[in-house]
């Protein structure tokens, strides 16, 4: 079983960053794909990015290529997701996800199988 805590929500503004972490524990961090989905009240639960296991190959959504990057710290047990370039569209709970096997793009959440409980990104404008 594996337990995910995310770190490094708040309040930013426009154009300003961010750096989430998400740290694991109860189980083997380097043979799990981990992902960053982010989700508004009343909506859907939207992928962000997902990396492999060793940190070679990420996958990030459209909204977010070429500002966010997801990367991994194995060593640490730690996934993180830099944020640049922050609007206020990025408003969401950020949470991160874990999973055995399969693509680091899935977009569908019922394929993840341990999730964090959440942090809050609110970007003001």
């Amino acid at each position: 079983q594996v337990q995910l805590v995310e770190s490094g929500g708040g309040v930013v503004e426009t154009g300003g960053s961010l750096r989430l972490s998400c740290e694991a524990s109860g189980g083997t961090f380097s043979e799990h794909i981990m992902g960053w989905f982010r989700q508004v009240a009343g909506k859907e639960r939207r992928f962000v990015a997902g990396i492999n296991e060793d940190d070679r190959f990420v996958s990030h959504a459209d909204a977010v290529r070429d500002r966010f990057a997801i990367s991994r710290d194995n060593a640490k047990n730690t996934l993180y997701l830099q944020m640049n370039s922050l609007a206020p569209e990025d408003t969401a709970v950020y949470y991160c996800a874990a999973k055995r096997g399969g693509p680091i793009w899935e977009s569908n959440p019922e394929n993840w199988n341990y999730w964090g409980q959440g942090t809050q990104v609110t970007v003001s404008s």
